[in-house]
C-alpha cells in the first residue's frame, strides 16, 4: 500500500508552532495549491490543506516561512477523529510532512505575502509580473550571483566557465 503527497503552495497565514507537555515541536499550516485548470470564468481556483510537521523540522518551518511563502512539502494523507464540543464527531485530514522546502530565497517572500489566495492570482500573467529574481533585485543583492528563473543559467556570452573539477558529480 501506498500514501504519498506531494505539495506546492503558498502559506495562507505564519505557521502556528506550538509544543507537545513532552516538548516535541510540533507546526500547522495551510497551503494554497493551485489547480491545473480555470472554471468556467477562465480563473485558476486553489484547495486549501492543512499539514503538520513534527519535531525540528517544525521549528525551521515556523522560523524561515510566513505567510505567502513558497514550499514543497512532501508526506503522507492522515486522518483522525474526536468528539467536538457539541458532542458529534469532528474528522480532521491533514497531510503528515516528512519534510519542507523553502522554495524561495528568505528576501523574497516578503513581496508574496497577503492577498487572496483564490482566483488567479498565481496565474502566469502576475507570476511574471512579480518575478523575485528581476534583473533589478539582482543588483540589490550584491554579489549573490542568482540567475533569472527565465534565462539559460548556463549561457555565458561565449565565456568559458570556470568549474574545478572537485564541483563535478562525477
Amino acid at each position: 500500500m501506498m500514501n504519498r503527497v506531494v505539495l506546492v503552495g503558498r502559506l495562507t497565514k505564519d505557521p502556528d508552532l506550538r509544543y507537545t507537555p513532552n516538548g516535541v515541536a510540533v507546526a500547522t499550516f495551510t497551503l494554497a495549491v493551485n489547480r491545473t485548470f480555470t472554471n468556467q470564468q477562465g480563473e485558476r481556483e486553489a484547495d486549501f490543506i492543512n499539514c503538520v510537521i513534527w519535531r525540528k523540522p517544525a521549528e525551521n518551518v515556523a522560523n524561515y516561512l510566513k505567510k505567502g511563502s513558497l514550499a514543497g512539502v512532501d508526506g503522507r494523507i492522515q486522518t483522525r477523529n474526536f468528539e467536538g464540543q457539541d458532542g458529534k464527531r469532528v474528522y480532521i485530514t491533514e497531510v503528515v510532512a516528512d519534510s519542507v522546502q523553502f522554495l524561495e530565497p528568505r528576501s523574497a517572500g516578503s513581496q508574496n505575502r497577503g492577498g487572496d489566495f483564490g482566483g488567479n492570482q498565481f496565474g502566469d500573467n502576475q507570476r511574471n509580473q512579480s518575478n523575485s529574481f528581476g534583473q533589478n533585485q539582482n543588483q540589490q543583492r550584491g554579489n549573490q550571483n542568482f540567475t533569472r528563473t527565465d534565462e539559460d543559467p548556463f549561457s555565458n556570452d561565449g565565456q568559458p566557465i570556470d568549474i574545478s573539477d572537485d564541483d563535478l558529480p562525477f
